[in-house]
């Protein structure tokens, strides 16, 4: 049995489809195949973590990074467990009537959604952090919170993809939502005084930079737990026992680089697989990759439906 666990291709197949479409290949000749898509807490998660924990929708009213009113769909379990998609009321490709200004962007939508689960009496509340517009340090969303009357005991997790520090997000992640290097400055010093008035110093602590510093705000707010999201939905999803169980494994995602092994849910994978064949089928690979190129027993580029199936096909044919 071959298992198969891409993550998405940003933005343009999600990581069931990326699955499906190698399984198929792998069985047009007559390979075994177990399909499980992955996120790493970025594009993905809320779906594949709404699908693990069988989760029910709730449809929300909330509010866009510039203000604009939306509608966002959270999660909520049976055993109290909700599930807040930050991108969702907080991110970059939401639409707006305003000007797209990094600045003014913040995550008061983002506090709706966790509001919102509370009053549902959520006691755990999963946030996938990726795909944010925003750097306010997760201001926004704490005061809707402190606005609803708090978490209630409640327990935050946030899940990430990066180990950025709090006072790095502008530096790091600014520039890719809009903001040239004088406002990357402000931002910056916006971070750096915000730290100063929360309950705890946000500033040392890994992933605390993660959606434009909302982590570490909500961490040094609420004691939220930050915690990497491919281990997170790794788990979850049971994966040891299916690696254990399998003669190979196929990871994917839309562009293989240097970020890959640095906290991505590839990285999660080949951890866990040791002395067992990972293929890596993607959509693009980097000129940077170097040796890291070492860790897979082939990497095939596929970015369409037919090329994956073609590469699912072909990693089977020399598995037999």
């Amino acid at each position: 049995m071959i298992l198969v666990a891409p993550d998405s291709f940003k933005g343009t197949y999600t990581a069931a489809e990326v699955a499906a479409h190698i399984a198929n290949g792998i069985r047009s000749v007559g390979g075994t195949a177990l399909e499980m898509p992955v996120a790493d807490g970025g594009e993905g998660t809320f779906d594949v973590i709404f699908q693990g924990l069988q989760a029910q929708p709730l449809t929300v009213s909330t509010v866009g990074p510039w203000g604009d009113e939306a509608k966002a769909v959270i999660g909520l379990t049976q055993n109290g467990t909700a599930i807040v998609e930050l991108a969702s009321a907080s991110g970059l490709t939401m639409p707006t009537e305003q000007t797209r200004d990094p600045l003014t962007a913040n995550t008061y939508g983002t506090g709706l959604l966790i509001a919102e689960a509370v009053r549902q009496g959520a006691q755990r509340i999963l946030v996938a952090a990726g795909g944010s517009a925003t750097t306010d340090g997760g201001a926004g969303a704490i005061t809707a919170i402190e606005e609803a009357g708090g978490l209630r005991g409640a327990q935050l997790v946030v899940l990430s993809d990066v180990t950025t520090k709090f006072s790095d997000a502008a530096r790091v992640f600014g520039p890719q939502k809009g903001a040239d290097p004088a406002t990357v400055d402000i931002l910056t010093q916006r971070l750096e005084r915000l730290a100063e008035t929360l309950k705890r110093d946000p500033r040392k602590v890994d992933r605390a930079g993660a959606a434009g510093g909302f982590a570490g705000g909500v961490w040094a707010q609420y004691e939220a737990s930050l915690v990497s999201g491919a281990d997170y939905i790794l788990d979850l999803l049971q994966a040891d026992a299916h690696i254990a169980a399998s003669e190979a494994v196929i990871v994917g995602e839309g562009r293989l680089d240097s970020q890959t092994g640095q906290g991505k849910i590839i990285s999660g994978i080949l951890a866990r697989s040791r002395g067992i064949p990972v293929y890596a089928v993607v959509g693009s690979t980097h000129e940077d990759l170097g040796s890291y190129a070492s860790n897979f027993a082939d990497i095939i580029t596929a970015s369409d439906g037919p090329g994956m199936i073609a590469a699912g096909a072909h990693i089977a044919a020399k598995r037999r």
